[in-house]
């Protein structure tokens, strides 16, 4: 979970103070806004502009909307990693329960991952393959993914790319008019630095079209103008704003997350990529000293990490010294999850590595 910068609590908070005098909140603070936020998000994924773009609350709600457009039956499969994060594992579940089809789930051979892992997703998509749905990186140990490769081969076969975001966008660069992914869906309270319970999704041009999870009334054509709401109306406005979630002008949360958004552009995903690889350049080569297993650098994201500790090794002790020395740290699966970001400085490294070699017994 990422840290709320102050300039997006202020917004919180103003917002907030709105409803106080719910007289002064205007038409327009229903529309604008969120505008701004879906152009903000645009802007960092590389796609053209907002229309693709839609608030929702969480990335299983945005799977929700994804599933429910995405054709299965018998004979068909969908092509999921091993050890996915569940929010991108259980509609697709259940979409195969209710409709038929295969949940094909591809395990990394050997105890790291890289090259041969994108390979053999490439490997599993056939022509039965109605969808490839991962994340941009692995959420466990951030292991990144030949997503370029991934999509040509979907693209043969007609399948859908969904890509889970959550674990990337923000601190890396992607560029969705490149890789033109299906659906994109990005939780808002990790590396967008945003508030719990909002996140945001980009729709490419298969399920632009779909139907919603929720028929909300601000989806439809015509809703700025508040007198005509009973005149009712079948249309949705164009773009993604079907999937928006009710009640999706949330006064507090959409200043908030936007307020983030905004410093993230400022600071721009190359940029933070190249810090976070900056910065534990040298720690990296004393961990590897130390026999601590990592990802070779080309399938490694600078900003996520995992570390697999020596044969031998206490994991029970690791945790203690890093508790013992207030590092924080994440225990995903096998791996011992770093996630550095622009708030970490070499001093903090310098606390990793006097708290890591405690618990190692060095």
């Amino acid at each position: 979970m990422g840290p709320l910068p102050r300039v997006a609590e202020e917004a919180a908070v103003e917002g907030l103070r709105k409803k106080r005098f719910p007289q002064v909140v205007q038409v327009s603070d229903f529309f604008d806004p969120v505008q701004e936020l879906k152009d903000r998000f645009a802007r960092l994924i590389g796609a053209e502009s907002g229309e693709n773009v839609a608030v929702i609350p969480s990335v299983s709600y945005g799977l929700a909307a994804v599933t429910a457009n995405t054709a299965l039956g018998p004979g068909r499969n969908v092509v999921l990693m091993h050890e996915q994060f569940p929010a991108n594992v259980y509609p697709w579940r259940r979409l195969a329960a209710d409709r038929g089809g295969e949940i094909r789930v591809v395990a990394p051979e050997g105890d790291w991952r890289g090259q041969g892992w994108s390979e053999q997703v490439v490997d599993a998509i056939d022509s039965g393959t109605a969808a490839v749905a991962i994340g941009t990186v692995h959420w466990t140990d951030g292991t990144r993914y030949d997503l370029p490769a991934i999509k040509a081969r979907a693209e043969e076969v007609g399948a859908a790319l969904v890509l889970d975001g959550s674990q990337s966008v923000g601190a890396a660069p992607l560029d969705v008019s490149s890789l033109q992914p299906d659906a994109l869906i990005c939780a808002g309270y990790k590396w967008l630095l945003g508030p719990y319970s909002l996140s945001m999704a980009y729709f490419g041009p298969r399920y632009l079209t779909g139907r919603p999870v929720e028929e909300t009334w601000i989806a439809r054509e015509g809703s700025e103008d508040f007198r005509a709401l009973v005149d009712y109306r079948d249309e949705y406005q164009p773009g993604a704003v079907r999937f928006d979630v009710g009640e999706r002008s949330n006064f507090a949360l959409v200043p908030a997350l936007s307020a983030s958004l905004g410093l993230l552009l400022e600071w721009g995903p190359e940029a933070i990529t190249d810090y976070c690889r900056a910065l534990f350049a040298e720690g990296l080569s004393t961990l590897e000293d130390w026999g601590v297993e990592i990802e070779e650098e080309r399938w490694r994201s600078p900003h996520l990490f995992g570390l697999r500790l020596p044969p031998g090794a206490s994991v029970e002790r690791v945790k203690s010294a890093f508790e013992a020395h207030r590092v924080g740290v994440s225990y995903r699966g096998s791996s011992v999850r770093v996630s550095p970001n622009v708030y970490n400085t070499q001093d903090d490294v310098g606390a990793f590595l006097a708290a890591l070699k405690e618990g190692l017994e060095l």
